[in-house]
């Protein structure tokens, strides 16, 4: 399998630390791209030219981290990343923390194209920050367990959510506030799957 990537999207980190919890390093190809680059070889993967794409043993092509995450789930081994008997849980917490990593990741593309005072002040903008405001108000009330020995996909998401906002929104969520959320990130930062894919 091939998964087509790059360092800094909140949606490939989430695609590439399943692979690495489901024990799939060793199938799955990382090829990184550049999708704003009009990257020749990911507009002949997948047409919305956009990341992360899986592409499968038999050459279907998967965008969409989310559904990229079921398939995944399928081919892995050991626990999986939505157990049956907490399924509604946490696919709701899930619910909120990807939202989270797409306001985000909206308001940061706003920003670079059109100007931060500008990106702000638009409708989308002032729905952009509420829903971020909002989002992490919910996960400071509400955050997943921490791992026992595998991660499930809340966790996952959770995470990386977090790590994206204060890797290109650190305003959002400075050092000293949301003391239960900067203590639960700062345990789940050291499992190995999210230390080897940190944004850069």
């Amino acid at each position: 399998m091939q998964l087509f990537l790059n360092t800094t999207s909140p949606f490939a980190r989430v695609a590439r630390v399943i692979v690495l919890e489901r024990g799939l390093a060793d199938r799955v190809d990382l090829v990184w791209s550049d999708p704003w680059g009009n990257d020749p070889a990911l507009l002949a993967t997948h047409p919305q030219l956009r990341i992360p794409v899986l592409v499968t043993n038999d050459g279907h092509a998967i965008a969409e981290s989310l559904l990229i995450a079921q398939y995944l789930d399928q081919c892995g081994s050991g626990t999986p990343l939505v157990p049956v008997e907490h399924a509604a849980s946490v696919l709701a917490r899930t619910s909120v923390t990807y939202g989270l990593m797409e306001s985000a990741f909206n308001l940061v593309i706003a920003r670079k194209y059109e100007g931060a005072q500008a990106a702000d002040s638009s409708v989308m903008g002032q729905r952009r920050l509420a829903a971020l405001a909002r989002a992490l108000h919910h996960i400071e009330t509400s955050l997943p367990a921490l791992p026992g020995t595998a991660l499930s996909l809340d966790q996952i998401t959770t995470a990386v959510a977090l790590e994206y906002v204060m890797f290109r929104l650190p305003g959002m969520l400075p050092a000293g506030t949301s003391a239960r959320t900067q203590q639960w990130l700062a345990q789940i930062q050291q499992r190995p799957s999210l230390m080897t894919t940190a944004f850069h």
